[in-house]
């Protein structure tokens, strides 16, 4: 019995009640979904709900008297074991082992698709992440978004969504000015400007900029005058540079959708249109010779100048189109992963949705992440060779891999600043979370081949009731958790719950297989439905590590 037909079983009980006139509720007070969970107690039974407390009240009856009744009519259904009533009125169940030791066979015949649900079906999510300036290496904190930003997509898609990975590409303003400026003085030899970029890079890109205008048949651009070289560097130095930003992202198994430029924002007339919808809504003033937005209504902390007074849009014009357009293309969520210096970007934006007339806390959603540190032998690594000033994607994946650095990155919870011990990373023991959960699904897939040699075979037999041990309760109990921990993670944004899962599923294996649970006979012992059985349960567990790991866009190895 799963977690999903108990829930069922337990909303038939609650609708018979109603129907006999037991439970004094219209129909409609039932929940559509009974929530079942795993007691932090192991000895309170398999499942618990609380069922009875939410309803009681609407019954007008006590707690504790709706929970016995409700126990009563749960009793007698196939595969529970026992219901006992607990405090003031939540429901402990226990399932027969043959009921719970279903569950892995359940889990064996979905196979990939255990764990998918519908929690999230019917939204089109935008989902934009990473979107760093291409005027350098993707640095750290960018490498932290694009693990946990993938990884989110990768859930919500599991939880029925419709997701859409998106780069907005800034090629707009004055951080690509500078860019161009540093590269054409490092083309001509000179000293970088004050606001410039440094790093290796920049003359890495320099040149190849020079290589492909002399390719092309072309004069070098840093002989060319100011202005016209300034645009000959800005055209090629921010496509090379972008180039090599997808191209490591790639890399590290992220790939968008969509590479939303900026730009095009302002050359398509799509800022002029956005501000005038807005000024048709009655939201938009002008004031000492600027056009304002007026978003203190609209719970900012103070209006936002849109166009100033020279004409020029502000930087939060394109912002307030780009959300236009997202709203525009279809998309009913709008989520924004940003880094922590983007807290007061919060309100503003709200504001904007607001104004548009969207409900601010549906339809944009704005996760901001804290700031990631690197530690190798005990002191904080803080400087590249090739960027100058901050720590790469490349440096990262160099130095523990793509799996060890997309599963560090994505366990944490984003509200949180996390060190990064590059020491641990990269040992193959199980101090470090990716090499134990890892190491876990090889062990099942060696376990199989050495079924495979003893003649131990699935599908010649299976009998549930024999997973009757402590330890294969509490295995069962953890491969039972999948559906939820997905449906948990899509809701809360939070795919870091999918890692602790799976430290927690590891956990239960080997302990399980530690306590001599054989699955290949021992001596002379004749191969048995038990050791078979056992099979299936090993392989739901790789099944569940591999669809949970596949969550986090991070490798199952058969071997290790």
């Amino acid at each position: 019995m799963t977690p999903d037909q108990l829930s069922q079983a337990i909303a038939a009980a609650l609708a018979a009640a109603v129907a006999d006139g037991t439970f004094a509720l219209d129909p409609a007070d039932l929940p559509a979904t009974v929530h079942v969970e795993r007691p932090r107690q192991r000895e309170h039974g398999d499942w618990a709900t609380n069922v009875a407390l939410q309803l009681a009240k609407k019954a007008g009856s006590n707690p504790r008297a709706f929970a016995e009744e409700l126990a009563r009519r749960l009793t007698s259904t196939d595969g529970v074991a026992s219901v006992e009533v607990a405090g003031p009125g939540f429901l402990n169940i226990r399932l027969d082992a043959a009921a719970a030791g279903e569950l892995a066979r359940s889990i064996v015949e979905q196979g990939a698709s255990y764990g998918t649900n519908t929690a999230e079906a019917g939204h089109r999510v935008n989902l934009e992440f990473v979107s760093a300036n291409p005027t350098g290496p993707l640095h750290i904190g960018g490498v932290r978004w694009a693990a946990v930003g993938d990884s989110l997509a990768r859930v919500l898609q599991a939880a029925g969504a419709e997701v859409t990975r998106e780069y907005y590409f800034n090629d707009h303003g004055a951080q690509i000015d500078r860019f161009a400026r540093s590269l054409l003085a490092r083309a001509r030899g000179e000293e970088a400007p004050e606001d410039g970029y440094g790093g290796q890079y920049i003359a890495d890109i320099a040149e190849q900029v020079t290589a492909q205008a002399v390719a092309a048949g072309e004069p070098d651009p840093a002989t060319l005058g100011d202005d016209e070289a300034l645009e000959a560097f800005r055209a090629r130095g921010v496509d090379l540079m972008f180039d090599e930003i997808k191209k490591s992202l790639h890399d590290f198994g992220v790939d968008f959708d969509v590479y939303f430029h900026e730009d095009s924002l302002h050359e398509s007339g799509a800022v002029d249109r956005a501000v005038a919808r807005l000024r048709e809504l009655g939201h938009v003033f002008e004031q000492d010779g600027a056009t304002w937005l007026r978003t203190t209504e609209l719970g900012d902390d103070k209006d936002r100048v849109v166009i100033k007074s020279d004409g020029e849009a502000a930087y939060i014009a394109g912002d307030i189109a780009y959300y236009l357009d997202k709203r525009e293309r279809g998309f009913d969520r709008v989520v924004m992963m940003l880094g922590a210096d983007h807290h007061g970007y919060v309100g503003r934006m709200k504001a904007v949705a607001a104004a548009f007339g969207d409900d601010p806390d549906v339809n944009l959603e704005i996760l901001i992440g804290q700031l990631v540190n690197l530690v190798k032998d005990g002191a904080p690594v803080r400087m590249s060779k090739r960027a100058g000033t901050v720590v790469t994607i490349d440096d990262l994946v160099d130095a523990v891999g793509v799996d060890a650095a997309r599963y560090a990155l994505a366990r944490s919870s984003t509200d949180s600043a996390i060190d990064l011990d590059l020491d641990l990373l990269a040992k193959a023991t199980n101090e470090n979370p990716v090499f134990y959960v890892q190491y876990a699904h090889a062990r099942t897939a060696a376990i199989g081949r050495n079924a495979a040699e003893a003649g131990v075979r699935r599908e010649d037999g299976f009998d549930a009731s024999v997973l009757d041990h402590e330890t294969e309760a509490v295995l069962l109990g953890h491969l039972a958790q999948l559906p939820r921990v997905v449906a948990q993670a899509a809701n809360l944004r939070e795919p870091h719950r999918v890692a602790r899962y799976l430290e927690e599923l590891a956990g239960g294996f080997h302990k399980w297989y530690d306590a001599k649970r054989y699955v290949l006979p021992q001596g002379d012992e004749p191969v048995t439905d038990t050791h078979r059985t056992r099979l299936w349960l090993v392989d739901a567990t790789r099944q569940v590590l591999a669809n949970g790991l596949g969550l986090l866009g991070v490798s199952a190895p058969e071997r290790m």
